[in-house]
């Protein structure tokens, strides 16, 4: 997915702190199933079957594909890859809606989607690293600031539930605008591949850059994604 895509234990048979750091995991990663994230102009929700068909839809463009190094995948491929990174435990997805386009009950929510925004846990043995993507897959949307404001709103979700204290971004070279973007967030190159034509940037989050990112966190709302979305989609049928 997106660029810029079970281990279970039973009772007490679990003793090796590896599993037990799996479990707490699975539990972390699936933390957004019901989780809606509320920004200044966007909404972040979890990625859902009724979200596939337009997200395949982007997915047919080359454009998209060269960006995000990724393979063009039948529908059925797709439905298939969203049930997996629902339930992986190293992945954390959110689809990014067009806050006031969504908060019209006329308008699908699939009509609402412009991006689309993960965190990866890269090392199994160290949890506080994550690997951020983003893509704004609508063109129309590009170059208007949401891509930073969902960067923040997922790197401050990432820090207050996920336990991320390091950030890393790899961009494709030619994506000037997004390394350009995470360079703002203070996001620092820490290796260059000629070969895959790629960027490393890396952001140990201190005090310092925990308070500037958080910043009372008005910036954004966690709310209840199903709660809300009903409430929203209740109103078109109201007097």
């Amino acid at each position: 997915m997106a660029c810029l895509k079970e281990v279970t234990a039973k009772g007490a048979t679990v003793t090796s702190p590896h599993n037990w750091s799996v479990l707490v995991l699975s539990r972390i990663m699936r933390i957004n199933e019901n989780t809606l994230l509320e920004g200044k102009h966007v909404v972040l929700v979890p990625y859902n079957p009724e979200h596939v068909p337009r997200y395949h839809q982007w997915m047919g463009s080359a454009e998209l594909q060269k960006l995000t190094a990724s393979e063009p995948l039948t529908l059925e491929q797709e439905y298939e890859m969203q049930k997996s990174w629902r339930e992986d435990d190293d992945k954390c997805t959110f689809i990014i809606l067009d806050k006031h386009r969504w908060a019209d009950p006329s308008v699908p929510e699939q009509d609402c989607m412009l991006g689309d925004v993960n965190i990866f846990l890269t090392d199994p043995e160290d949890t506080s690293l994550g690997e951020v993507e983003i893509m704004i897959a609508e063109p129309s949307y590009r170059g208007r600031g949401f891509g930073k404001e969902v960067t923040r709103m997922i790197m401050c979700y990432g820090v207050t539930k996920l336990g991320i204290s390091k950030f890393e971004a790899k961009i494709g070279l030619e994506n000037k605008v997004s390394i350009a973007m995470f360079k703002k967030f203070h996001f620092q190159e820490v290796s260059l591949s000629e070969v895959f034509q790629q960027i490393t940037l890396q952001l140990t989050i201190d005090e310092a850059q925990k308070k500037w990112l958080l910043g009372g966190k008005k910036f954004m709302e966690e709310k209840e994604y199903k709660k809300t979305k009903t409430n929203i989609r209740q109103e078109e049928s109201c007097p």
